[in-house]
């Protein structure tokens, strides 16, 4: 890569070009050129659909695309026509082609159909369509070169989480693949942070705490919480929830304190039952977004336990529940997986070998191992006469039955592809989009399952991996990851420490390695889960790769300073991965009244119709890969009457882990 600075900008800030904003890295970010807005679509005679949804030579290899990567300006920009109602054509020109079953949606839950349906019916003629210029939805790959050496990293989808839980549909999938994964306890390198004596730690920025600090945790809060910028009454508070908290529902029997704590958020906990230092909760606020997505306003104090969040130890609760099989039940059962489960792509790889089953031609090998190195062929994703073609770019928009849905024989599937509107037939459709993109596919759903599928709001989130030189300041402050309550990120990670495939990860200090940063938007407290969801997809949406990395330099050169660290000298390159409808929402108390006792909105929304199947993450209200599978199972077991391996479409992953458990 060029490390030559750009000429001086008259836009930039002195702050700016200190932080390194004038450095030459890949800042395409599609919010310009070749964007696609509402307007343009409405108005196709000032920029013909050819135009609109042409492929930019850079991007014939999606994973090495820089800049702004996931789902961009102009990926969203056909749907969002049609929500906003600018466009109106819902007809196509027929391209003549007739398949057996279409699947509307590349990911994991699409492929997973696909491949299912092809199991029942091995003869099939499949086609996938999507809008993103890549497979695999949120399971989304990174690719950079730096100095000679190709660096890996995830964008989406990060790991194969807890495969103790897996359904034997999905690791019989997954073997089909040639996916195995007890072999990654093997590939995963469990000593290479304590080998080097690296750890966690966290940044408190001088913005929210009056001066920065870097501070190494330790496993007694007592230890470290005295380095912080904290006040005095919030470092006394902070050791006692973490070292020796005190039971603060004394006299309640455990069942009575965890049905209260089922009914307060954790803020409240903190507030008003552990009574804290109100700094505490801007210290504690986002730690529970990672796992649920809101923060400790709208997260129950039951599920905050369950997070890992402190203040619980002393109040004889019982076990953690990790996961239970019906609202009625009393099993108690703990994670028995350790987090290793990683592709260097995350599950950008499941993709990878599921595209690889269904179109050979796409990639070489039959191993887990061989997809780490290997390269897909976009070329032969869309080639006439394979039996399974996957069109990229191309967003469906309208989806009906030829006829009464109870006795017609074939659905027409109208997507905005390269040249214009098309259509093509089918005999049957799986719809893994997510759900709240269905009503505006079809006109033959009644208003209960509308409303029902409209119950699902999708998380934003923003994955950006910033390829670092090298690791030094990390070596020299002894950290592997931070954390940062109250920036804009919510931390920085190093890479996952995998070698498999001929890929070696990171062993000297001045080797280049990804840096993990993650963000997902918040809205105001007070407001719903869903509200702020929407609130943060708006601020997402509405920011520019400029923005990010502005962002991301800032985080960096705060936090690391202390080691030497410089955002001008050290940063190699930046991709921002971002998800405005990112992942599904998982029911949460106390926000979720119908929880878990039901009926639950997925019950009534994944129901198929005539030819028409659903699958995708939300139909599980489930945010993981193994669900995306089952899902896309059950969706293909639907239309062809089919069976196999049990799959497990009850919802709760086991980060969430209390949400089944009742008093």
């Amino acid at each position: 890569m060029d490390d030559a600075p750009l000429p001086p900008s008259p836009e930039l800030s002195a702050e700016d070009r200190a932080l390194g904003m004038d450095q030459k890295i890949d800042r395409r970010d599609f919010m310009n050129g070749l964007a696609l807005t509402a307007a343009a679509v409405a108005v196709q005679s000032a920029m013909p659909w050819a135009r609109a949804v042409q492929t930019p030579a850079s991007a014939a290899y999606p994973p090495a695309a820089g800049g702004l990567s996931g789902q961009t300006d102009r990926a969203n920009a056909v749907m969002h026509a049609v929500r906003d109602g600018t466009l109106k054509a819902m007809t196509g020109q027929s391209t003549g082609e007739s398949f057996d079953l279409v699947v509307v949606g590349a990911g994991i839950s699409g492929l997973a159909a696909a491949h299912e349906y092809r199991r029942l019916n091995p003869k099939a003629r499949i086609l996938l369509l999507d809008p993103l210029a890549d497979v695999g939805g949120h399971a989304h790959r990174n690719e950079f070169q730096v100095g000679g050496k190709l660096l890996i990293g995830y964008g989406g989808s990060q790991s194969l989480q807890t495969p103790s839980y897996f359904s034997p549909a999905v690791n019989a999938m997954l073997h089909s693949v040639g996916i195995e994964a007890q072999k990654f306890e093997g590939y995963y390198d469990g000593a290479w942070y304590d080998k080097r004596g690296l750890g966690a730690g966290i940044y408190f920025p001088k913005e929210v705490y009056g001066h920065a600090a870097t501070v190494r945790e330790a496993d007694k809060a007592a230890d470290w919480v005295n380095q912080t910028p904290l006040n005095p009454q919030a470092k006394r508070d902070l050791i006692e929830l973490t070292d020796a908290p005190r039971d603060y529902l004394k006299g309640l029997s455990a069942g009575q304190k965890r049905e209260r704590l089922a009914k307060a958020t954790y803020r409240e906990f903190l507030l008003d039952i552990a009574k804290v230092d109100p700094q505490l909760v801007t210290y504690f606020q986002d730690s529970t977004r990672e796992y649920y997505g809101g923060g400790i306003d709208v997260v129950s104090a039951l599920d905050a336990w369950a997070n890992g969040n402190p203040g619980f130890d002393g109040m004889h609760l019982g076990d953690a529940v990790d996961r239970v099989m019906s609202p009625s039940s009393r099993l108690l059962q703990t994670d028995p997986d350790d987090y290793i489960y990683h592709f260097p792509d995350g599950n950008a790889s499941v993709a990878r070998a599921l595209v690889r089953n269904l179109i050979p031609q796409t990639m070489s090998g039959h191993t887990m191992e061989s997809l780490v190195l290997g390269r897909l062929d976009y070329g032969q994703l869309d080639v006439k006469g394979h039996p399974v073609r996957i069109r990229l770019n191309s967003t469906a928009v309208h989806v009906r039955h030829l006829g009464d849905p109870h006795t017609a024989s074939q659905v027409e599937v109208v997507y905005a592809g390269a040249g214009g509107m098309h259509s093509v037939v089918a005999g049957q459709v799986v719809l893994a989009c997510w759900h709240r993109v269905i009503p505006y596919l079809t006109n033959e759903l009644g208003a209960p399952q509308t409303a029902a599928l409209r119950d699902q709001v999708k998380i934003p989130l923003v994955y950006t991996n910033v390829v670092l030189k090298n690791w030094a300041a990390f070596e020299r402050l002894k950290l592997s990851a931070i954390t940062s309550p109250g920036h804009f990120w919510l931390g920085a990670d190093l890479d996952f420490p995998v070698s498999m495939g001929g890929y070696h990860f990171a062993q000297k200090t001045s080797d280049p390695v990804i840096l993990h940063l993650r963000r997902i938007p918040v809205g105001r407290v007070g407001d719903s889960a869903r509200e702020q969801f929407n609130t943060g997809r708006a601020e997402l949406l509405g920011l520019s790769f400029a923005d990010y990395e502005r962002q991301a330099r800032n985080l960096l050169g705060g936090a690391l300073s202390g080691g030497g660290f410089d955002p001008v000298r050290d940063i190699a390159a930046i991709t921002v991965n971002r998800w405005a409808h990112g992942y599904a929402y998982e029911y949460m108390r106390p926000g979720d009244t119908y929880w878990p006792g039901g009926p639950l909105p997925i019950q009534a929304s994944r129901k198929g119709w005539g030819r028409i199947a659903i699958a995708n993450s939300d139909a599980g209200a489930y945010a993981y890969a193994h669900s995306a599978i089952d899902q896309g199972v059950r969706a293909a077991r639907e239309l062809l009457k089919g069976s196999g391996p049990a799959i497990s479409d009850f919802p709760g992953p086991p980060q969430n882990k209390l949400k089944f458990f009742g008093s």
